[in-house]
């Protein structure tokens, strides 16, 4: 399963989303409309702006989330989401000798399909080692043939090496990384991702961190989650049929 923390997070978000929406009708002050400014009024005034449906003052909060053993299959989709920022482990810097793969549950569960994945990861890992090793051979030659010295030169040559061996790594290969979003493209997100007709590991990725989000700010993320818990399911005849309601409540 993928491991999913929160990090950090925009302090008192539910504070300053209502302080934000205050301020474009008030002639008072940001600092002194958020100081003055009472749970109780922060969380009415965001159900005000949910119910409007205006989601500018939710960019002014964000939440950082370290995401970890998920796929470069997960990182293709995540990436989708382009009002975020991302930190992804480097395959072009980390060496992947004896990866770490992310096995689907559909493969896990037949022995012959997940015997056959198997011969696949090791033989991707097999051909990563011995392409990394043959190119990083030739390259140390070549630097050491044009005067650098022998140990410089091996380190620079499995930079280069690893570089290029990094093609054959699979698509299940695992990777790590950190996903800073704010609250309206985090809703979007959720919004898309939580659906069970999404992908089941950006799904269950998503879910952990709407949980997470809902623990710091409930009033914020309280009608967060896949269309069906808001109303009804957009997808017409692609619907699932299943809707997510009561998981999110």
């Amino acid at each position: 399963m993928p491991s999913v923390k929160l990090l950090s997070h925009t302090p008192d978000p539910e504070k300053t989303v209502a302080a934000a929406a205050r301020l474009c009708y008030s002639n008072i002050g940001a600092d002194v409309l958020f100081e003055d400014m009472s749970r109780e009024r922060a969380e009415k005034l965001v159900n005000m702006l949910a119910e409007m449906g205006h989601e500018s003052p939710l960019e002014h909060v964000s939440f950082t989330f370290t995401i970890e053993g998920v796929s470069r299959v997960f990182l293709a989709q995540m990436t989708r989401h382009r009002i975020a920022s991302y930190s992804v482990q480097s395959q072009r810097y980390v060496r992947k000798d004896s990866f770490e793969y992310i096995l689907p549950p559909s493969i896990a569960a037949d022995p012959e399909a997940a015997e056959e994945f198997q011969k696949a990861m090791n033989a991707a890992s097999e051909s990563y080692e011995r392409l990394a090793a043959i190119l990083e051979k030739k390259i140390a030659e070549g630097l050491t043939a044009s005067g650098i010295d022998e140990e410089k030169a091996h380190k620079q040559a499995e930079k280069q090496a690893i570089e290029d061996a990094r093609f054959v790594l699979p698509n299940a290969c695992d990777t790590k990384m950190i996903v800073t979003m704010n609250a309206r493209s985090l809703r979007n997100f959720f919004r898309l991702r939580c659906c069970n007709r999404a992908q089941w590991e950006i799904r269950a990725v998503a879910d952990e961190m709407l949980r997470l989000c809902k623990e710091v700010a409930p009033t914020l993320f309280a009608k967060a989650g896949p269309p069906c818990v808001a109303g009804p399911c957009p997808e017409g005849k692609m619907s699932c049929g299943r809707p997510r309601t009561d998981e999110f409540r």
